[in-house]
């Protein structure tokens, strides 16, 4: 057999079948350390060369307090030590923290595992990286010949949760310093075993661990299958693909790490593979650019909330002629019902023969059918995206719909970019992102914004300009951000809409003088005033303007098509 790690199975689900689930299996560690060391001589006895710390969950944010967390760790480390004794390497194991603060945290659960003598770390079912530098960087610091391994949980298809593929998340966890990258957890041995054969086992040491397969829940219990015969199988196979570390994860036993040794030595040979390219994904990327020399100017229409898209398309024609380059369909604005914009947009883009780009926001769909929808958008030809996190759904509103909330913007921003190296390679998306000129603090908006670039950000839509403010903090982003920034234009729809806009609209500030000017007024007085006062939104911010983003307001398309030639004749 060749030079290869073989950890242990599932420490957490293997204890709650043997004494149940009523405590997390870490307070084990210092309630019942006999159990604790007997499982892990079982792992052992089973072929295991490997084996994790009984610790997965103990960290900062699951263990407030720092005795009681420091005891835990310490004693953890301890009992595997004298399990291994010398026949099995230890590994401090460090699950994923989810905390605002969790650099720091996994810094501060390292540092008790240096302290205790540990010189091996797994860190695994992560979901990102990043926060992992620092600690990173201590240990090798600490200790220069240190073995680190960062292990991914991605779904069948090789997201992480925070939209990251593990293809990309194995880049930077390499460039970062560890030893070995991998998956674990989530995906059974079978889609586990897809992943790794596009994996570049050449160029990295990789480790896997996948699930014993996926589970079901009997009687408020969460129950695997039991299938050593059928994991064993497949965990061969990974190993066929040129791994460097095996094990399980969430319903393995030792059975199932007895069956896998056994199968591999039984069946033992020089593994030949076909030499393949180092492929680096280049992304042929569309711009966002208008036919000629000129601004580029995108148009807002609202998608219907019935089954008539009559008005749509015909504003979509109305826009075109006007001069427009683009027509952008929002995505259920405020939390309220409208038809799906991605459809909405195909239909626009094939029948007025236009540019369209689509809102997509994460406040009503999880990952699955984001992508599901993307895919759809691409299939149309549909090349640009404004990706948003979307308007929370109003209090009064939540007894019959709930926000989802699965991605922030950053993380749709990161998830559509992932997806342009893998999925639409090529024919990727342009992303577009929102910036929200109203915000009380824009130098942090700013920040905000170059984080979303280094995301994968291509350019910004601003919210409305109504305001000197708004006018000022529009300038300084033309000179602090390194992509197009589109201004937004949203011409006032009467004095009414002002009013409404004003008061129940966060994030838009009408001045009190275009309000009181548009008291009494209506029909075609209040236009030519909105339009006015548009106008020199628009005059304000001519010079060197990347492009404006026109909000059509209540269907009135023809202050946008005004407007459109406005821009156009100047």
């Amino acid at each position: 057999m060749k030079d290869i790690i073989i950890f242990d199975g599932a420490f957490g689900t293997y204890y709650a079948g043997l004494y149940g689930s009523e405590e997390y299996p870490e307070a084990a560690n210092i309630r019942h350390p006999e159990r604790v060391r007997a499982i892990h001589r079982e792992y052992i006895a089973s072929g295991a060369n490997a084996i994790k710390t009984n610790t997965f969950a103990a960290n900062p944010v699951t263990m407030s307090d720092p005795e009681w967390l420091g005891e835990t760790l310490k004693s953890g480390y301890h009992i595997a030590m004298s399990a291994a004794s010398e026949s099995a390497d230890v590994f401090a194991d460090i699950g994923p923290i989810a905390s605002e603060h969790a650099a720091v945290d996994y810094l501060t659960v390292a540092k008790i595992f240096l302290n205790a003598g540990a010189d091996h770390f797994l860190f695994e079912t992560l979901s990102e990286v990043d926060p992992l530098e620092p600690t990173v960087r201590y240990i090798r610091e600490k200790i220069p010949n240190a073995t680190i391994i960062t292990s991914f949980a991605v779904t069948q298809d090789g997201y992480t949760r925070s939209g990251e593929y593990y293809q990309s998340l194995f880049r930077k966890a390499d460039s970062m310093g560890a030893d070995y990258v991998g998956l674990n957890c989530i995906c059974g041995p079978a889609h586990m075993l897809h992943l790794m054969e596009k994996a570049d086992t050449d160029r990295y040491a990789v480790i896997a661990m996948p699930n014993a397969g996926y589970p079901s829940v009997v009687n408020g219990r969460t129950i695997y299958v039991d299938n050593p015969a059928y994991f064993s199988d497949k965990l061969y196979d990974i190993y066929c693909c040129g791994v460097r570390a095996i094990g399980g994860c969430c319903g393995t036993t030792p059975r199932h790490i007895k069956e896998t040794v056994d199968r591999i030595r039984s069946n033992d040979r020089s593994i030949e593979k076909a030499a393949r390219p180092a492929v680096e994904r280049t992304v042929a990327q569309t711009a966002l650019s208008p036919k000629s020399n000129r601004p580029v100017i995108a148009v807002e229409i609202g998608a219907p909330v019935d089954t008539d898209t009559g008005f749509v398309v015909e504003a979509a024609h109305i826009a075109k002629r006007a001069g427009a380059d683009f027509v952008t369909i929002p995505d259920s604005p405020l939390a309220k019902t409208r038809a799906n914009s991605m459809m909405i947009a195909a239909k626009i883009q094939r029948e007025a023969e236009i540019s369209v780009i689509p809102h997509v926001c994460c406040r009503d769909r999880n990952q699955i059918a984001i992508k599901g929808d993307l895919i759809a958008g691409s299939i149309e030809g549909i090349r640009h995206i404004l990706a948003i996190t979307g308007d929370p759904i109003s209090q009064t509103d939540r007894d019959f719909a709930k926000n989802v909330f699965g991605f922030n913007s950053y993380q749709l921003i990161r998830f559509i970019r992932e997806l342009n190296a893998e999925a639409f390679a090529d024919v990727p998306y342009y992303i577009c992102a929102a910036l929200n000129t109203s915000s009380v603090n824009f130098a942090a908006e700013l920040n905000r914004a170059k984080e979303k670039i280094r995301n994968g950000a291509n350019c910004f839509f601003t919210q409305p300009l109504f305001s000197e403010q708004n006018i000022e903090n529009y300038r300084l982003a033309k000179k602090t951000l390194d992509c197009p920034v589109m201004a937004g234009i949203m011409p006032l729809a009467g004095y009414r809409n002002a009013l409404f806009l004003n008061n129940e609209v966060p994030g838009i500030e009408i001045p009190e003088q275009v309000i009181t000017q548009l008291e009494n007024k209506t029909g075609e007085a209040a236009k030519q005033i909105c339009l006015q006062y548009s106008r020199m939104i628009i005059d304000r911010i001519a010079e060197n303007c990347d492009g404006y983003y026109i909000m059509t307001p209540l269907k009135k398309i023809d202050f946008s098509e005004e407007l459109i030639r406005y821009i156009r004749a100047h």
